[in-house]
Parts: structure tokens; C-alpha cells; sequence
């Protein structure tokens, strides 16, 4: 896992001063690291029957279809207000520089 890290950019100070941001481009193009992540997150549900993997934009966007794929599962985007065309629910949460909401819609899951 830690050979993992080292492919993760840290950008200090971003996108407020204070904050670090973890880049995880640097991963991503590198096949072996982007490889290593995706059969580590699937090892997490080894043994279970996994329907659906919810991905949360926009990081999310980018592991949770990879996953879902190698576990034979579905895939469901979570995404920020107003980019989903049908009946959502919503939740708001705070950040460290402020507050943001996602919402899935209402027939996405169960």
C-alpha cells in the first residue's frame, strides 16, 4: 500500500491554504499502481455477493466502475445537484472549506 501512496501527488495549499490535495492523476497513469488499486479495493469484499457499487463524484467516477466490474456488480454515480435528469434525494455535508450536496436518484438502488 505504501508503494501506492508514492504514486499520489500532494499539493499543499490547495484548492485553500491549508488544505492539502491528494492528485491522484499521477496514479491513474501509471497501469501497474491503477492495477494494484483496483484488485486491493476488490480483496476488501472477497466472499460477498455485491449488487452495487455506488461511486461518489468525481473520484468515484473513476474507481467505482473498475470495481464494479471486477466484482460482477452494477454501478451507480452519486453526483452534485442538478446533473441527474430524474426523482433524486439529497444530502448536504460540510467540507473543510465549506459545504456541497450529492444526490442519486430515488429508483438508483433497493
Amino acid at each position: 500500500m505504501d508503494q501506492l501512496k508514492q504514486l499520489i501527488r500532494e499539493v499543499p495549499d490547495f484548492p485553500k491554504p491549508g488544505i492539502n490535495f491528494y492528485d491522484i492523476t499521477t496514479l491513474l497513469k501509471h497501469p501497474e499502481g491503477l492495477r494494484q488499486t483496483v484488485d486491493a479495493l476488490a480483496s476488501e469484499f472477497e466472499g460477498m455477493k455485491v449488487d452495487t457499487v455506488i461511486g461518489i463524484e468525481a473520484r468515484g467516477f473513476i474507481f467505482a466502475p473498475a470495481l464494479a466490474y471486477h466484482l460482477g456488480a452494477g454501478f451507480v454515480p452519486v453526483r452534485k445537484p442538478k446533473k441527474l435528469p430524474a426523482e433524486c434525494a439529497s444530502i448536504s455535508y460540510e467540507l473543510e472549506y465549506g459545504q456541497d450536496t450529492l444526490e442519486i436518484h430515488r429508483d438508483a438502488v433497493g
